[in-house]
């Protein structure tokens, strides 16, 4: 029997051990972000889901590719505007040195230049800030489950990832 569900959020499953079941490892990710605040509240919505470990938490860039390198994470939830190197140049160093990590932006710009630039820079999902509360869990599902993620508050107009915006 499957473990209960939030709508729009996936679960891990339990995977069958002869008589025991053992749940399958947590989903390690990485905040950033350079508003503790809001790195807290995240977190605080991430742990709800025990299928999610939050490995670490950082307040800028440069910081934030270090970590990836170092803890190699699943995930990353990633503010554009960070101190001593951004979000988007981040994630172009993090998609080097970190490969399998799967990057949600989490911001407050909803430009559509700048969603197709972190698309472009290696991003599966991008969630407004505004929305966040609403549609984190959600990305964070679709993403890993192979899906791409545009936050609903975002205005959108075709793919980042595949027009060569």
């Amino acid at each position: 029997m499957a473990a209960p569900t939030t709508p729009g959020v996936a679960r891990l499953e339990w995977e069958p051990c002869s008589r025991s079941r053992r749940p399958v490892t947590p989903v390690r990710i990485l905040v950033v972000d350079d508003f503790k605040p809001w790195r807290q509240q995240v977190c605080s919505t991430l742990q709800t889901q025990p299928e999610l470990s939050v490995v670490a938490e950082v307040a800028d860039g440069l910081e934030a590719v270090q970590k990836a390198e170092e803890l190699k994470p699943d995930l990353i939830l990633l503010d554009i505007g960070l101190p001593s190197l951004n979000g988007l140049e981040a994630a172009d160093l993090i998609c080097r040195v970190a490969p399998g990590t799967k990057i949600i932006f989490v911001t407050q710009n909803s430009d559509t230049y700048v969603v197709r630039r972190a698309l472009s820079n290696g991003a599966q999902g991008y969630v407004w800030k505004t929305d966040a509360g609403i549609e984190l869990l959600a990305a964070v599902a679709g993403v890993l489950g192979g899906d791409d993620f545009i936050s609903s508050g975002v205005k959108w107009c075709g793919s980042g990832k595949t027009d060569g915006a």
